[in-house]
């Protein structure tokens, strides 16, 4: 390949796929879906534009494995067949416009809305530890899983997993991070268990990697990835020294799945501004993830822009997901390829239940004065 190539714009192999630069769409929660969790045409249209470059991998919006495990009203399931073919015209897409598509495997746990289990289903809302957010005034405090539940879920996560393959995805990614339900037990913070699922670190670690196990026999591990935040504070979440247990954790992914499709990392925020054009955004400790991980694919995420995704790459390799940016420019690859000025996002349409607005309304670089950023 020629030097001239921009390192954010060559090709890489990612398990299963072939993707033809290195602009990743992250998974972003949107509420488009019904109220029985099911996408319909407006979210073929909005994956459909965004993967309108030729080579991009989409990783889908966090997606519920299980009626338990949900919690949000409007947002797309995976476990029954409705969905399933929901999601298939959408995978579809996706793959008429050369590019191709990972769905994002979720379980709330305690953030989960009480008033929508309830309502759903009569479920309770649960987590590792009896904990509630305290970030959260309208919190309960969760029941505590059952070692038979946990169980149960690390079967839901893989039936999930084979429906997504069903409705057409190239692989699954396991939400591990933000404070949901695998990170909660990941976290000291948020898992004062006493079994097998607590206390220590192999005990904390134990649950992700049982459904990591499990997803991997359904679909194989070139068709799964891992998501990860060892930085995040979101949701109560933030342990002092994070690395004592993600440093594990990433290594006993490498060794048991070292043909994972990639893992996924979002950075760590607080000590990366990416204002700097000669920053590579990334930190002494997210690169410490990245030589754990060796020379398989790695995407970072956090706060990215154009000069410092491409230093990124260009120092380290991988891969570089990008989040609201792409909420607002549908060609976004082109127009970071071709220096095009992006388009701001509106944050008051992020989280806008069933409506087009803010979601399949924003104009592609033809059809804006393409000025240079």
């Amino acid at each position: 390949m020629s030097s001239s190539v921009s390192p954010l714009f060559q090709p890489l192999r990612l398990g299963a796929v072939n993707v033809q630069h290195r602009v990743v769409m992250a998974p972003l929660t949107r509420f488009r879906a019904n109220k029985s969790h099911v996408h319909g045409e407006l979210a073929k249209t909005y994956y459909d534009q965004r993967a309108s470059v030729p080579g991009t991998l989409i990783i889908s919006e966090a997606t519920i494995v299980a009626p338990q495990a949900g919690g949000y009203g409007n947002a797309p399931g995976i476990w029954n067949d409705a969905q399933i073919a929901g999601w298939k015209p959408v995978t579809d897409a996706v793959h008429a416009r050369g590019s191709s598509i990972f769905l994002q495997l979720w379980a709330l746990g305690r953030v989960a809305n009480p008033t929508v289990l309830k309502t759903e289903g009569n479920f309770d809302v649960v987590a590792p530890s009896p904990i509630p957010l305290a970030s959260d005034r309208e919190s309960v405090v969760p029941r505590e899983l059952t070692v038979p539940e946990i169980k149960d879920y690390v079967q839901l996560y893989a039936k999930a997993a084979r429906n997504a393959i069903e409705a057409g995805f190239d692989g699954v990614e396991v939400h591990g991070a933000n404070g949901y339900l695998l990170d909660q037990f990941l976290q000291s913070v948020s898992n004062e268990r006493t079994d097998e699922y607590g206390g220590s670190i192999e005990n904390r670690l134990r649950f992700p990697l049982e459904v990591i196990d499990a997803v991997v026999k359904a679909v194989s591990a070139e068709r799964t990835a891992v998501r990860i935040s060892p930085w995040s504070k979101f949701q109560d979440m933030g342990m002092e020294d994070p690395l004592t247990t993600f440093t594990p954790f990433v290594e006993r992914i490498r060794d048991a799945h070292p043909n994972l499709a990639y893992i996924h990392v979002i950075e760590d925020l607080e000590r990366t501004s990416g204002t700097n054009p000669n920053d590579d955004n990334s930190t002494d400790s997210s690169n410490s993830l990245r030589k754990i991980w060796g020379g398989r694919p790695y995407i970072a995420a956090g706060g990215f822009d154009r000069a410092s995704a491409n230093n990124t790459v260009e120092k380290h390799g991988g891969l570089i997901a990008f989040g609201r940016d792409f909420i607002s420019n549908p060609d976004l690859p082109l127009r970071l390829k071709e220096g095009i000025a992006l388009t701001r996002y509106n944050r008051d349409t992020f989280y806008l239940p069933e409506t087009p607005v803010g979601y399949v309304d924003y104009p592609f670089a033809n059809e804006v004065t393409p000025l240079k950023a």
